[in-house]
Parts: structure tokens; C-alpha cells; sequence
């Protein structure tokens, strides 16, 4: 059912929805149950005319009931319920989006033929769907784990005993098994997850059929910690588990993307694997190290960043929120947001925009709760984004060719400060001049080693 009639710009900007989030507040406003087929079209028309190329649905398919009762009891994340829902109650709690029970549409949520339906309508309106899809792990609930113990990491009753927060024992018809829990090896153990394991090809080959069954209803996938199961990083992270893992076996994600050549393929990705995964075929990565600089680091680190290739960065999704972060309105604030929010919006590669960011929302929502406290729009916020919105959908931030440019000093040091780049085509030229800090800057600004501006002075940005 999947479409490749249309194309997304090269530089296409991408609308992320918290589904259960979403329909439930679309329930309340219009006073009965929204499904995803309920939804009017004047929501898709809107998110047509701001201009976006990709919705995002987060948190779609089939939620487990394990990991629900998981979520309800875990006495941090109980903290988190509180702070963006206050008097929260357990049917609040729907658990983690990402402790999937099976790809099929939760039944709270949507039918396939429902999905079908919303992926013909963001076609007519030139949107792509893009959906989730966890290669690491499942829920502790999916059918798999008791008629296909194989397909995940195992270890021994010593070691259930010896580490209780990394493994679980399951019945199967073999008998008892224990199942490792997904990880990241940097932190604890998800314990509302089962670890899948890389080393068995059967594991691969049925993944593999889950995402050609996803492929039928949306245009790509959102790959939730997709460096986990780079053969490197798995062999290493369960080198006790996998000793008799063939390194040189091709990785996944080269027979995935295989598989699916047209889909578009977004990864989430850290610890500086975003071109190795570029590589394989990942037509856009994280750029989480771009939101940490624009968040703890200098200006200067931030122009650092830019100076790579224009090839790699035209591969790099940019966002100052997502689902994982604090809101934007928060972390930046109401000085710095625009600034950091003309960049965000006017770099190369994918634009991220979340859920409530275009309002200035600023309570995060633990992806775990199906409901948030009211909270009202932030008008300036919103005007600016509207009006950024509008100035990137032009078509020379997207067909055009992007170069950073270098500064020089206008009298003093504060060019430190600015970041600065133009867009040019054959028939249109911008000029982007952002200065990062809270105080007045200037500089003078070479272009094409011709042309001088005069020395220009940027208070908190400044969009030429």
C-alpha cells in the first residue's frame, strides 16, 4: 500500500505526534472516543499547510500489558507522572511505546484499515508516514518469547540469580528459559524488555518480515537506538552471551535496507556512529551532538560542528526536542529560543519538530502516560515558529546549496558569537546570521571572498 509516487524535499521537515497523546486530547476537545480514523482532515490539512513532509505517529503499535504494569509500579518514573500529570491514576498509564508486544496498531489506538485509510490521506496531501520500528528488544509479553525462546539472548538460573534486574524466567514448552532484558550498556537494564539476539539468523530473517509487513502501511521507520545492533556493538555489549558470533557476517541493516530501497530510513543513533550508519544506507541519523552543544557547549563548539562535510550534515536530523528531551521552551528559554531555533530550522538535513513544541508547551510527557495537563499555548512562541515555518518551506533552504561562513572581527571579540551561512541558488540567495549569545554582537561577514557586509550588529538573531 506503501507509495513512491512523491518525493520528500532534499532537506524535508518532519512532524512527530505522541499518538496515544494526540487522540486523547482530540477526545476530549471534541467530546468522544478518536481513533485514528476519526481523525478530522482539517488536523491533516493544518499539518499540510505548515508545510511538513513527514508525520511521525510515535507509540503506535501494541503496548504490553507486562510492561504497563511494569510502568505503574517503577517509583522513578511515578515521579515523572507527577510533574506532567499531577494526581495521575494508573489508568493514566499505558506503558513504554518502545516495549513492543507486536506490530499490529494497539487496538486503543487504530485498525490497519485505519492506518491504510490515514496513509492514502497523507499521500493526497504529499505527507509521508513514518512509523516506529525497535530492533533491540521486545516486550516481555511478545509471542515470541515462549514459542520462539531462541530469537533472544539467554542465560542460566545462576545468572537470573546472580544479576535478578538483567534476566526473568519464562515458561516455555521446552521448559524454564531465562531471557535477558534489553540493554544499553552504558545503563541498567530495560526490564520492561527482552534482548533479541543478533547472533541467530533466524532472529534477523524474522525481523526482516516484520519490517516488510510494516512497509505495506507507512513510508519508512524511525529506528529506536539503531547502533545497538551494529555487529561491533552487540558482540561487544553480550560478548559473554555470543562468543561464537561471526564478526564478518553483514550487518542487518545493510540486508534491511536492502530489502527496502525506497523506504526512508531514519535512525536514532549516539556515541558517533552517525556516519558509520549513514553508510549503510540511513538516509538521515540523529544529531544529538549538535542539541548538547546548542544546549551546554559554546558557540564556538556549535561552529565546530559545522564545519563538516555538507554531504554528512545534509544526512543529519536536527531538533531541539523529542520525545527522549526536555521541552525546547524550557532548556533554551524565551532568549534563546529563537536564536536556536533559526539555526535549528535553516541548517541542511532533516528539520524535527515535536508535538507541542510549535505551542511553546513546556511539560514533558513521559512516553509511558496517554493523557497530559492542560497548558496553554505560548502566543510568541507560536508566531515565531509560524513565521519560520514559512521562510524555510521556500525552496531555496531546500534545492539550494548551503555554506557556512567564515567571520572576522568587526572591533572586538564578540564575533566569537555569531554563527553565520548562506542558501543560494541560481535565482534566490539567503543569509542567515545567528548570534548564540545574550549580548549584542557584530562582525564582518566575507561573501565569496568578494562582497563584505558592513559591520552588523545581531541582538538575538537576525534572518536576512
Amino acid at each position: 500500500m506503501r507509495s513512491s509516487a512523491f518525493a520528500s524535499r532534499p532537506h524535508p521537515h518532519l512532524y512527530e505526534i505522541n499518538t496515544w497523546v494526540w487522540l486523547h486530547e482530540l477526545s476530549r476537545k471534541m467530546n468522544r472516543t478518536i481513533r485514528l480514523g476519526d481523525v478530522p482532515d482539517r488536523e491533516w490539512d493544518e499539518l499540510q499547510a505548515k508545510g511538513f513532509d513527514g508525520i511521525w505517529l510515535m507509540g503506535l503499535w501494541e503496548r504490553s500489558p507486562f510492561g504497563r504494569r511494569i510502568a505503574r509500579q517503577h517509583q522513578d518514573l511515578q515521579k515523572e507522572y507527577a510533574k506532567a500529570l499531577p494526581g495521575w491514576q494508573e489508568s493514566d498509564v499505558v506503558g513504554s511505546p518502545y516495549a513492543v508486544r507486536a506490530y499490529q496498531p494497539d487496538p486503543e489506538l487504530a485498525s490497519w484499515e485505519q492506518l491504510a485509510e490515514v496513509l492514502g490521506k497523507l499521500h493526497d496531501r504529499g505527507i509521508k508516514l513514518i512509523l516506529d520500528f525497535v530492533p533491540n528488544h521486545t516486550a516481555l509479553d511478545h509471542e515470541w518469547t515462549t514459542r520462539h525462546p531462541e530469537y533472544f539472548i539467554q542465560g542460566t538460573s545462576t545468572d537470573a540469580m546472580n544479576f535478578p534486574s538483567e534476566y526473568f524466567p519464562i515458561d516455555t514448552p521446552e521448559g524454564i528459559r531465562y531471557l535477558a532484558h534489553g540493554k544499553d550498556p552504558h545503563f541498567p537494564a530495560w526490564t520492561d524488555t527482552v534482548q533479541l539476539d543478533y547472533s541467530n539468523p533466524d532472529t534477523r530473517t524474522v525481523l526482516l518480515h516484520e519490517l516488510q509487513n510494516i512497509a505495506r502501511y507507512c513510508d519508512g521507520v524511525r529506528c529506536d537506538m539503531a547502533m545497538l545492533v551494529l555487529n561491533e556493538v552487540f558482540a561487544q555489549s553480550w560478548k559473554k552471551q555470543v562468543q561464537g558470533m561471526v564478526q564478518a557476517s553483514r550487518e542487518f541493516w545493510t540486508d534491511a535496507i536492502a530489502l527496502l530501497p525506497d523506504f526512508m530510513w531514519i535512525a536514532e543513533v549516539y556515541w558517533g556512529r552517525e556516519w558509520e550508519l549513514q553508510q549503510l544506507g540511513f538516509q538521515f541519523t540523529y544529531d544529538k551532538r549538535l542539541y548538547d552543544r546548542l544546549r551546554l557547549g559554546t558557540p564556538h563548539e556549535v561552529a565546530l560542528h559545522l564545519q563538516a562535510d555538507v554531504a554528512f550534515q545534509s544526512k543529519l536530523v536536527r531538533f531541539l526536542e523529542n520525545h527522549d528531551e526536555a521541552r525546547s521552551a524550557v532548556v533554551f528559554g524565551n532568549v534563546r529560543l529563537p536564536a536556536v531555533g533559526v539555526l535549528m530550522a535553516t541548517l541542511p538535513g532533516m528539520r524535527l519538530y515535536h508535538q507541542g513544541q510549535l505551542a511553546g508547551k513546556r511539560i514533558r510527557i513521559p512516553v509511558q502516560l496517554c493523557r497530559v495537563q492542560e497548558e496553554s499555548p505560548d502566543d510568541a512562541t507560536a508566531a515565531f515558529y509560524d513565521r519560520i515555518l514559512a521562510i524555510t518551506n521556500e525552496d531555496v533552504f531546500h534545492a539550494g546549496q548551503w555554506t557556512l561562513l567564515s567571520l572576522r572581527s568587526a572591533g572586538d571579540e564578540s564575533f566569537n558569537t555569531i554563527i553565520a551561512y548562506q542558501w543560494k541558488t541560481n535565482h534566490d540567495w539567503r543569509l542567515i546570521v545567528v548570534n548564540l549569545s545574550a549580548m549584542v554582537a557584530q562582525a564582518y561577514i566575507p561573501l565569496n571572498g568578494e562582497l563584505e557586509i558592513e559591520p552588523h550588529t545581531c541582538s538575538v538573531y537576525t534572518l536576512v
